[in-house]
Protein backbone atom coordinates (compact mmCIF):
# COMPACT_ATOMS: atom_id res chain seq x y z
CA UNK A 1 0.00 0.00 0.00
CA UNK A 2 1.33 3.49 -1.41
CA UNK A 3 2.15 5.88 1.45
CA UNK A 4 -0.32 8.65 2.09
CA UNK A 5 0.67 12.20 1.19
CA UNK A 6 -0.77 15.75 2.08
CA UNK A 7 -2.88 16.84 -1.08
CA UNK A 8 -3.79 13.00 -2.47
CA UNK A 9 -7.43 11.96 -1.84
CA UNK A 10 -8.62 10.89 1.30
CA UNK A 11 -9.19 6.87 0.99
CA UNK A 12 -13.69 6.93 1.62
CA UNK A 13 -14.91 4.94 4.26
CA UNK A 14 -18.25 4.02 5.54
CA UNK A 15 -18.69 2.36 8.92
CA UNK A 16 -21.02 1.81 12.16
CA UNK A 17 -20.37 4.49 15.11
CA UNK A 18 -21.31 4.05 18.49
CA UNK A 19 -24.99 4.36 18.57
CA UNK A 20 -25.07 1.60 15.29
CA UNK A 21 -25.51 4.26 12.84
CA UNK A 22 -23.55 4.55 9.56
CA UNK A 23 -20.89 7.46 9.14
CA UNK A 24 -19.16 8.03 6.00
CA UNK A 25 -16.61 10.35 5.02
CA UNK A 26 -19.11 11.61 1.59
CA UNK A 27 -21.20 12.41 4.68
CA UNK A 28 -18.88 15.62 5.58
CA UNK A 29 -18.38 17.02 1.82
CA UNK A 30 -17.22 20.83 2.55
CA UNK A 31 -16.58 20.45 6.03
CA UNK A 32 -13.12 19.96 7.16
CA UNK A 33 -13.04 16.29 9.14
CA UNK A 34 -10.61 15.51 11.59
CA UNK A 35 -10.25 11.60 11.47
CA UNK A 36 -8.16 10.13 14.55
CA UNK A 37 -6.92 6.83 14.85
CA UNK A 38 -6.80 5.00 18.00
CA UNK A 39 -6.12 1.09 20.00
CA UNK A 40 -8.73 0.53 22.23
CA UNK A 41 -11.40 2.52 24.25
CA UNK A 42 -10.92 2.75 27.54
CA UNK A 43 -7.00 2.54 28.17
CA UNK A 44 -5.21 5.24 29.65
CA UNK A 45 -3.63 6.47 26.74
CA UNK A 46 -6.57 6.43 24.01
CA UNK A 47 -9.03 7.81 26.59
CA UNK A 48 -6.58 10.77 27.49
CA UNK A 49 -6.60 11.11 23.42
CA UNK A 50 -10.51 11.23 23.27
CA UNK A 51 -10.92 13.38 26.58
CA UNK A 52 -8.57 15.98 24.70
CA UNK A 53 -10.50 16.07 21.64
CA UNK A 54 -13.81 16.08 23.74
CA UNK A 55 -12.41 19.48 26.20
CA UNK A 56 -11.62 21.22 22.49
CA UNK A 57 -15.06 20.07 20.76
CA UNK A 58 -16.27 23.85 20.60
CA UNK A 59 -12.99 24.92 19.56
CA UNK A 60 -12.95 22.05 16.37
CA UNK A 61 -16.91 23.00 15.54
CA UNK A 62 -15.88 26.75 15.24
CA UNK A 63 -13.57 26.02 12.75
CA UNK A 64 -15.54 23.73 10.85
CA UNK A 65 -14.69 20.56 11.39
CA UNK A 66 -16.03 17.32 12.98
CA UNK A 67 -14.21 14.80 15.01
CA UNK A 68 -14.20 10.94 14.10
CA UNK A 69 -12.30 8.77 16.25
CA UNK A 70 -11.30 5.47 14.76
CA UNK A 71 -10.26 1.84 16.63
CA UNK A 72 -10.87 -1.60 15.96
CA UNK A 73 -13.38 -2.08 19.11
CA UNK A 74 -17.14 -2.98 18.05
CA UNK A 75 -19.90 0.02 18.00
CA UNK A 76 -20.99 -1.80 21.75
CA UNK A 77 -17.89 -0.69 23.27
CA UNK A 78 -17.51 2.38 21.47
CA UNK A 79 -21.05 3.14 23.01
CA UNK A 80 -19.59 2.59 26.65
CA UNK A 81 -16.54 4.87 25.93
CA UNK A 82 -18.40 7.35 24.84
CA UNK A 83 -20.91 7.44 27.65
CA UNK A 84 -18.54 6.93 30.30
CA UNK A 85 -16.71 9.88 29.49
CA UNK A 86 -19.11 12.08 27.71
CA UNK A 87 -18.34 11.98 23.93
CA UNK A 88 -19.73 14.16 21.93
CA UNK A 89 -18.66 12.85 18.37
CA UNK A 90 -18.84 9.88 16.70
CA UNK A 91 -16.47 6.48 17.14
CA UNK A 92 -16.48 4.33 14.23
CA UNK A 93 -16.36 0.73 14.44
CA UNK A 94 -13.46 -0.32 12.42
CA UNK A 95 -13.90 -4.48 13.46
CA UNK A 96 -12.29 -5.12 10.25
CA UNK A 97 -9.45 -3.17 10.44
CA UNK A 98 -10.25 -1.71 6.45
CA UNK A 99 -10.14 1.72 7.29
CA UNK A 100 -7.00 1.15 9.34
CA UNK A 101 -5.25 -0.40 6.42
CA UNK A 102 -6.83 2.27 3.97
CA UNK A 103 -5.03 4.65 5.92
CA UNK A 104 -1.80 2.83 6.44
CA UNK A 105 -2.27 2.54 9.97
CA UNK A 106 -2.91 -1.43 10.95
CA UNK A 107 0.86 -1.84 11.33
CA UNK A 108 3.49 -4.02 13.00
CA UNK A 109 4.13 -3.30 17.15
CA UNK A 110 6.25 -4.04 19.67
CA UNK A 111 5.95 -4.43 23.37
CA UNK A 112 8.14 -6.10 26.18
CA UNK A 113 9.95 -8.13 23.24
CA UNK A 114 6.37 -9.19 21.55
CA UNK A 115 5.18 -7.75 17.84
CA UNK A 116 1.86 -7.75 16.77
CA UNK A 117 -0.72 -5.83 14.78
CA UNK A 118 -2.48 -2.64 16.36
CA UNK A 119 -3.53 0.69 15.15
CA UNK A 120 -0.49 3.29 14.86
CA UNK A 121 -2.00 6.21 16.84
CA UNK A 122 -2.57 8.82 13.73
CA UNK A 123 -4.70 11.61 12.78
CA UNK A 124 -5.52 12.73 9.36
CA UNK A 125 -7.12 16.17 8.54
CA UNK A 126 -9.11 16.14 5.62
CA UNK A 127 -10.54 19.27 3.90
CA UNK A 128 -13.79 20.18 2.22
CA UNK A 129 -12.99 19.22 -1.08
CA UNK A 130 -11.57 15.11 0.47
CA UNK A 131 -8.15 16.02 0.08
CA UNK A 132 -5.71 15.21 3.00
CA UNK A 133 -4.62 18.62 4.16
CA UNK A 134 -2.18 17.38 7.40
CA UNK A 135 -1.12 13.96 8.81
CA UNK A 136 0.44 13.39 12.29
CA UNK A 137 1.53 9.66 13.10
CA UNK A 138 2.60 8.87 16.12
CA UNK A 139 1.02 10.96 18.28
CA UNK A 140 1.50 11.94 21.44
CA UNK A 141 -2.20 11.98 23.14
CA UNK A 142 -2.05 14.65 25.61
CA UNK A 143 -0.58 17.17 23.46
CA UNK A 144 -1.94 16.00 20.07
CA UNK A 145 -5.24 18.01 20.11
CA UNK A 146 -3.48 21.22 20.38
CA UNK A 147 -1.45 21.05 17.56
CA UNK A 148 -4.37 20.00 14.96
CA UNK A 149 -6.45 23.02 16.38
CA UNK A 150 -3.41 25.00 15.85
CA UNK A 151 -3.27 23.18 12.00
CA UNK A 152 -6.84 24.08 11.19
Amino acid sequence: MSELTVGAKAPTFSAPDQSGKTVSLSDFKGKKVVLYFYPKDDTPGCTVEACSFRDEYAEFKKKGAVVLGVSPDDAKSHGKFAEKFSLQFPLLADEDKAIAQAYSVWVEKSMYGKTFMGVERSTFVIDGTGKLAAIYRKVKPAEHTAEVLAAL
